[in-house]
């Protein structure tokens, strides 16, 4: 990836070439209109170039369009596409057929998506060279064992024996990219292949990709909307807007000193800023307040204690008109906890408390009151709104059971709401099909606004999004908390975007609580060693920061914790680098008191921990804990 791999003959036609590419969609009136406007870049052998974009840029289709393809109502409608020394726009379905697994490969975005789930990882991963007929089966399996461990898979000899679902998120989109590289194709296409991770699983997967790509000299085109990944893994960028090219350059020319108006603008929201404001009441009575939270799955054992337990006496509390932001990696307890904070899901012990009153664990059992008072957002907008229903009807659903609206004032309330979230009102009549991303989660956000609730629950509403739309989106929730005076619980693997929106922070691992503090406290160490991770795993928009990012990160065990593994010792001693034998593994450290304010669980002292930030800092050369909160005054 980033000078990886230079032609060997500057002046030697590149390996893939496009010109004039025009792609073009059939709308509902049975029209064409363009989606991608006469696009022209080359991509030379052995250089990774990135297209990046907003959603609706074009990104994908153009991606699409290096293997011949257009989804469903789109075709290729003008332009050539050439790879080597094949026009790839005029091969017949046969000599597509053949191109593709062979000669270009595409990593997806959706690596469960792209695994079958009842076959063999190692079956599917030499599918495409059988078919092919680039290996036998046993030369496939070889060769796909020495991609595993190039990929820094553990255990390479015997993962491709497992099923998809026996291995973890990051790991599957490893194995993805060894499916992709098991024929050796001139071409690879990365379509947004670590959007979906969380930060510590994408250092890993990034590092991976850029070691195997450097030594195999591949020649890549990497799709994202993320410009701090981009910096690590592109030679050159393509910025794209509405089908059509902005900008290219040279990965640190675009970051350093982008020439076009919506470049910058791109740069300027992959930085968010702090939005958050001071807690909209002084009275010293929470909102919320939890206590003790124990919650898992697979019915109880004989102290009531759920067999497979998530989350682990967790405590917090949030004050009316305030956000507290909760993070951590995938399988920490995160959305369980605001699955039983909404009564979705039960609760084995603990309390959890509105306005002083225990609500009760299961949601049949709490009145309508109670359940208008608290709302819940969930991450995919997509899932969570009903396909044929249009959003007028969304939307006077809980204005009808929760206030007892019909007729015209409903019609006036629903289309107050729409004002309220910044979007058309004829959107009413439309049905969620008809909506980009950030429209229809700005109606998941309607919908939760309808109950005119006191309390929201945010579960990931911008990790599907791009870095333009989920930056309006904050801006969105920062103005009705200060119009509405809600509060927010925004749940997120998405460290920056914690920091950018919240007043309080709280760090799940495995279930338990390790750190918390307000925004202001947290931004100074000492922090828990997992804190120091994951700040340390936040992609930084400057090239060369993966290298020194993996020098501190390596020093962390290489695992992830989603389950509460033991109630006996802490749940991170067997990745943490300060571990002490003897104590770590066998005493659950207590939530403590530190020097600034905050609480940590761990048992080493506030000395240890600075240690352990200063010689990450040193090693990483990133910035400080106050420039990633956007704190410090430059």
């Amino acid at each position: 990836m980033t000078k990886m791999m230079q032609s060997t003959d500057s002046g030697a036609a590149p390996l893939v070439e496009v010109q004039n590419l025009k792609v073009v969609a059939r709308g509902e009136d049975g029209r064409e209109f363009p989606i991608v406007k006469d696009v022209s870049f080359s991509v030379k052998r052995g250089e990774v170039v990135a297209l990046i974009g907003e959603s609706g840029s074009g990104k994908t289709t153009i991606a699409l369009a290096m293997m011949g393809h257009a989804r469903g109502g789109c075709r290729i409608a003008g332009g050539r596409v050439r790879l080597g020394d094949s026009e790839v726009t005029a091969l017949s379905d046969a000599g597509l057929a053949d191109l593709r697994g062979r000669r270009v490969a595409y990593i997806a975005q959706s690596a469960a998506a792209a695994f079958n789930p009842s076959r063999t990882i190692m079956t599917q991963v030499v599918e495409s060279a059988l078919i092919h007929k680039t290996a036998t089966r046993a030369e496939a399996e070889i060769k796909a064992r020495a991609l595993f461990k190039a990929l820094a898979l553990p255990d390479p000899d015997r993962v491709g024996d497992r099923y998809p679902h026996q291995v973890s998120g990051g790991q599957l989109q490893r194995l993805l990219a060894a499916m992709a590289l098991i024929t050796d194709p001139e071409l690879v296409i990365f379509d947004e292949p670590t959007t979906a991770l969380d930060v510590t699983t994408q250092i890993e997967v990034l590092k991976a990709f850029k070691a195997v790509v450097r030594d195999r000299g591949t020649t890549g085109l990497y799709v994202s909307h993320d410009l701090a990944v981009v910096a690590q893994v592109a030679d050159r960028i393509v910025v794209l807007r509405d089908g059509a090219i902005r900008e290219v350059g040279a990965t640190g020319q675009i970051i350093d000193a982008p020439r076009d108006d919506y470049t910058r603008s791109l740069i300027a929201a992959a930085e968010p800023q702090p939005r958050g404001t001071a807690p909209l009441t002084d009275s010293p009575a929470p909102l919320l307040e939890v206590n003790g939270l124990t919650a898992g799955y697979g019915g109880v054992d004989p102290d009531g204690l759920p067999r497979i337990p998530v989350l682990d006496d967790v405590g917090f509390r949030i004050h009316r008109g305030s956000t507290l932001g909760v993070i951590g990696e995938s399988g920490c307890g995160k959305s369980t906890l605001a699955r039983v904070i909404a009564g979705l899901m039960p609760r084995a012990r603990g309390s959890v408390k509105l306005d002083g009153k225990i609500l009760a664990p299961a949601i049949g059992s709490r009145s309508r009151e109670e359940l208008r008072r608290i709302q819940i957002v969930f991450q995919m907008a997509d899932t969570a709104l009903n396909p044929a229903t249009t959003v007028g009807k969304v939307l006077s659903r809980p204005l009808a059971f929760y206030h007892g609206l019909s007729g015209p004032a409903l019609d006036r309330r629903v289309a107050e709401l729409l004002d309220l979230v910044k979007l058309p009102r004829k959107l009413a009549a439309r049905k969620p099909a008809e909506l980009s991303g950030g429209q229809k989660q700005r109606i998941n956000l309607a919908r939760a606004l309808a109950a005119e609730p006191d309390l929201i629950l945010c579960d990931e509403v911008t990790s599907a999004l791009d870095t333009v739309v989920a930056a309006a989106i904050l801006d969105l929730l920062v103005e009705l908390r200060r119009e509405l005076g809600v509060s927010y619980m925004f749940i997120s693997h998405d460290l920056k975007t914690v920091r950018a929106i919240c007043d309080d922070i709280m760090v799940l691992y495995a279930g338990c609580k390790v750190e918390a503090g307000s925004r202001e406290a947290m931004a100074e160490p000492p922090h828990h060693p997992y804190t120091d991770l994951l700040t340390a795993s936040v992609p930084e928009m400057r090239m060369g920061w993966l290298e020194g990012a993996g020098a501190h990160t390596g020093a962390f065990a290489s695992m992830h914790g989603g389950r509460v593994v033991s109630r006996a010792g802490c749940a991170f001693y067997p990745r943490c680098p300060l571990g002490i034998e003897g104590l770590c593994d066998r005493e659950r450290p207590p939530l403590r008191p530190t020097v600034r304010g905050t609480e940590i669980a761990c048992h080493r002292s506030d000395a240890d921990l600075m240690g352990l930030t200063v010689r990450g800092t040193e090693t990483a050369g990133h910035r400080s804990d106050l420039d990633l909160m956007g704190l410090t005054t430059h």
